[in-house]
């Protein structure tokens, strides 16, 4: 790949139009009082929370399946014995 795929038309054009847009951002992101740490913050939180909702979906998957096993097994296992071919 080559520059010119890379940056576009020309480089400092186009490093010059990136400077200037951080500069935008950075002022709207400093007039809402978001800082880099602030930013890198959300984004652990985030991660956790995903996480955390995931974990507690397993959590709540496993409750039911164990409180549902409790009455299944014990009779797909009655079921088993009762059907089993007495020529074996």
């Amino acid at each position: 790949m080559d520059r010119r795929q890379f940056f576009g038309d020309s480089v400092s054009g186009t490093v010059i139009r990136l400077v200037l847009l951080s500069i935008v951002v950075g002022i709207v992101f400093s007039a809402l009082g978001i800082t880099p740490f602030n930013i890198v913050e959300r984004l652990q939180l985030l991660v956790r929370r995903i996480a955390d909702l995931g974990f507690d979906a397993f959590h709540w998957a496993f409750q039911y399946f164990l409180l549902g096993a409790v009455v299944v097994v014990p009779i797909w296992l009655i079921m088993r014995l009762v059907k089993r071919d007495p020529k074996a």
